[in-house]
């Protein structure tokens, strides 16, 4: 099986719904392993509840899903931007009730979620959405939910996919969820071996967690400065900016308000910080 790798034509284009159409019209879908992942095979055989309300972000040809169905889950819910596969899913479930096939944003997804199944998802996304991804993920997931799945840990040259570390995934996670696990896969399939972490997080639902738009930062010092005048706040949690400074994850025990938030940077004029509903 030929190393995961999906930018064959270009790793200039816009990972936008076009860019990943291109990739599944061209069949340049090396990520695709033809079959459910065997530690995702195996964290699902190990699920009792049949009726958990399952989502899938990013699913393609959503061999989880399949795996799903065949194994008496009845609530389940696949989403991707790419028209291709999912017009395969549609033909392939078309008399089958128990599986949602959504083409459109996952960021504009809505609903509750008992289980949000990563696969492949995270790392297809440019890094700068990151913070995004945390936010949207606590948003989507019901009050005891999990988010459970693969992540690299690994960089890769020819990106997608977005590699990343332990220790990174930590700090971007940390205190929206609790860490149940998050450990070197056993059973990854051989060309990915000792590079896939299989991770399990609960959703802290005794926190809030809050994205906001930034703008004025120009360098690390920069963000070190603002990142920490909010930690010093009382009652923040966890800071995280995107990596081009322009969004901001903030979890906090209680509501704050943006202005308080504005005040703490208040130093620096330039500095504008605005939620994002």
């Amino acid at each position: 099986m030929k190393e995961i790798q999906c930018c064959v034509v270009s790793c200039e284009k816009q990972l936008d719904a076009a860019y990943w159409e291109s990739q599944y019209k061209a069949k340049t879908t090396g990520w695709d392993l033809g079959i459910i992942s065997p530690p995702i095979q195996t964290y699902v055989d190990r699920i009792d509840n049949k009726n958990n309300s399952i989502l899938i972000p990013g699913c393609g040809n959503s061999y989880e899903a399949e795996y799903l169905l065949e194994h008496g889950f009845t609530n389940i819910t696949v989403i991707d931007i790419a028209p291709t596969p999912l017009a395969d899913l549609k033909e392939k479930f078309k008399n089958n009730p128990n599986i949602q096939i959504v083409l459109g944003d996952f960021f504009k997804q809505q609903g509750k979620y008992d289980l949000i199944i990563e696969q492949t998802f995270f790392c297809a996304l440019p890094p700068v959405m990151r913070q995004k991804y945390v936010w949207k993920m606590h948003q989507l997931l019901a009050d005891e939910g999990k988010l459970a799945g693969l992540l690299f840990n690994r960089t890769f040259e020819v990106r997608p996919p977005f590699g990343g570390s332990k220790e990174e995934y930590e700090t971007l996670f940390g205190a929206a969820f609790d860490f149940l696990k998050m450990d070197v896969c056993p059973n990854s399939i051989a060309p990915r071996a000792n590079s896939e972490l299989l991770f399990e997080l609960k959703k802290n639902n005794r926190v809030n967690v809050n994205l906001y738009e930034f703008s004025g930062i120009t360098s690390i010092g920069s963000l070190e400065s603002v990142t920490k005048k909010f930690n010093a706040m009382d009652g923040i949690l966890n800071v995280s900016m995107s990596s081009n400074f322009a969004e901001v994850l903030i979890v906090s025990k209680n509501e704050i308000a943006v202005e308080e938030l504005q005040n703490a940077i208040s130093y620096d004029e330039k500095y504008k910080i605005k939620k994002i509903n």
